[in-house]
């Protein structure tokens, strides 16, 4: 069989509600020449009866064995069986407009520098109807996009268009940056070519209560945060710490292997994350808070946070925090 002009990948996992809806979109693209490849990621919910259905009806379709259970494995298992020179990406709870296709073709045909291009997103909740939310100041060039590249991604995984040659030089995703591995792939896709984003709203973002960034908000701001610290050692011509790596340290390990500082650095991060999310100030950023509260002393950020855990049914913890603000302010 002959090459198609893009392969589509999607990895699924327990998105039986919403996994048809988003197969649907890339099938109703009005550029067709593509094979959509789909990993079943050992979901439990059924996701699998809506995606064999669409494939016994579209020859494109082609689904994939479940092979090592995590989605880092499942899309460098999907990269690895695409066969086009272009690579869209697309989520299995969000939904492509049909023009998506066709307007990001055109823009790397016009822009050969270029390695990947997304979009604006907007956002639609669990019944698919838009939400009003403010909108991102998202930039459009590549400058733009590294200038700025620090506070977050700024590319939407489920709207990229990547080209092979560029993936290819930086060998796919990495697993040790689990929940941020498409943060650490755009970092480092931008050493080797040129990203930036269309203005138009090409893809609906699905926002649920079972969504695996929110579940993980901790570890992956904490990834997020080591995958910065790895760009700018590369940056800088020094040695990517996190090399090699299969896992990334923990808070109490990251000085030993990023340098002085570098752990100081992450907990502030992951406390400007959840600062209002209490369930995550209380739970796994409880130590990063606490740590922080000794870094940086009674900062009136940090009494906000208390007041938000008081607030957020977490009295304990909001009178624990008070105490360490009210030790800083006197130490200070």
């Amino acid at each position: 069989m002959s090459a198609p002009a893009l392969s589509v990948i999607m990895s699924v996992w327990n998105d039986g509600a919403f996994v048809g809806q988003a197969i649907d979109s890339i099938l109703g693209q009005s550029f067709g020449d593509f094979e959509f490849l789909i990993v079943d990621d050992h979901s439990t919910d059924g996701s699998g009866v809506g995606i064999n259905q669409r494939a016994d009806h579209d020859s494109r379709i082609r689904v994939l064995p479940s092979g090592e259970k995590g989605r880092v494995p499942a899309l460098n298992r999907l990269l690895r069986e695409a066969r086009a020179p272009l690579i869209a990406l697309m989520d299995s709870d969000d939904i492509s407009a049909p023009q998506r296709f066709e307007r990001q073709l055109a823009f790397l045909a016009a822009h050969p520098d270029h390695g990947a291009i997304s979009c604006e997103c907007d956002k639609i909740d669990q019944t698919g109807a838009k939400l009003e939310r403010p909108p991102i100041d998202r930039p459009t060039s590549h400058d733009g996009l590294v200038a700025n590249f620090e506070s977050g991604p700024l590319l939407n995984h489920n709207a990229v268009m990547i080209r092979r040659a560029a993936l290819d030089q930086i060998d796919g995703y990495r697993a040790a940056f689990c929940h941020a591995e498409d943060y650490d792939l755009w970092l480092r896709l931008s050493e080797v070519a040129k990203l930036a984003n269309l203005p138009e709203t090409l893809v609906s973002y699905r926002i649920h209560t079972r969504q695996v960034s929110d579940a993980n908000l901790v570890e992956q701001t904490r990834n997020a945060a080591l995958a910065w610290l790895s760009y700018c050692a590369r940056r800088d011509g020094r040695s990517d710490p996190s090399n090699g790596l299969t896992t990334l340290p923990d808070l109490d390990g990251i000085d030993c292997l990023f340098g002085s500082g570098s752990a100081a650095y992450v907990r502030r991060r992951i406390v400007e994350r959840i600062l209002y999310a209490p369930e995550a100030l209380a739970g796994d950023g409880w130590p990063a808070l606490i740590a922080h509260i000794d870094e940086v002393g009674p900062a009136p950020h940090l009494w906000r946070a208390t007041a938000r855990l008081a607030a957020g049914g977490k009295p304990l913890h909001a009178a624990r925090a008070a105490l360490a603000l009210a030790k800083a302010r006197i130490a200070a």
